[in-house]
């Protein structure tokens, strides 16, 4: 490797909004993420939707209409 052109490495805190913490290796020594492994559906099993900026909601508002005229078409 050549010298002077890689960034010094210092102890590392990875922090979650979930409140779980990890050390490690960064350029940066402070990192603030919004999932993890502690919290991610995938790792934990659970069944929750990740909403990003609204897009369940509107995915939703659309199964609803559709809903809405199938039943309207059943009456009839």
């Amino acid at each position: 490797m050549k010298r002077g052109i890689h960034p010094t490495l210092v102890p590392a805190r990875i922090i979650c909004v979930c409140g779980a913490t990890y050390e490690t290796l960064s350029i940066k020594p402070e990192i603030h993420v919004e999932i993890c492994a502690s919290c991610h559906p995938y790792f934990t099993g659970e069944r929750r939707v990740v909403d990003t900026e609204g897009r369940v909601e509107k995915f939703e508002q659309r199964y609803r209409r559709f809903r809405e005229q199938q039943a309207a078409s059943a009456q009839r």
